[in-house]
């Protein structure tokens, strides 16, 4: 039996990375698959990206209806709706390459601007 792609794709969106910038609680945000649950989500991460996951929050965005004109007329449709996996891991670590953030000496330079910014 083939196994199923559990997580998609990394959501990126302005929210999103907001809380994987925060450095009291690192959270990752995932599309996933919509029969998965949050054990084989946490599974996943934990084997895919190295890191020991605390928590897995789940929802399910409804897909919108949209509309746009091709040639003259009207044209409606759908979009498909998803499940989404906010991923909490443990104090301390971080997944590498997640938003352009490669190494912890990267992270740690990243926050060390933010501090200088906030002095200033």
């Amino acid at each position: 039996m083939a196994k199923k792609a559990i997580i998609i794709k990394p959501l990126l969106s302005e929210k999103s990375t907001e809380l994987a910038d925060n450095p009291i609680s690192t959270k990752y945000t995932f599309v996933v698959a919509m029969d998965a649950n949050k054990i084989e989500i946490k599974k996943a991460v934990e084997e895919q990206f190295s890191v020991t996951v605390d928590d897995v929050n789940t929802s399910i965005r409804p897909g919108k209806r949209k509309s746009r004109v091709v040639k003259g007329r009207m044209v409606s449709g759908r979009t498909s709706p998803y499940k989404k996996a906010v991923v909490t891991v443990a104090e301390g670590e971080f997944i590498e390459g997640f938003y352009g953030i490669d190494t912890e000496e990267e992270l740690e330079e990243v926050d060390g601007n933010e501090t200088e910014a906030a002095e200033a």
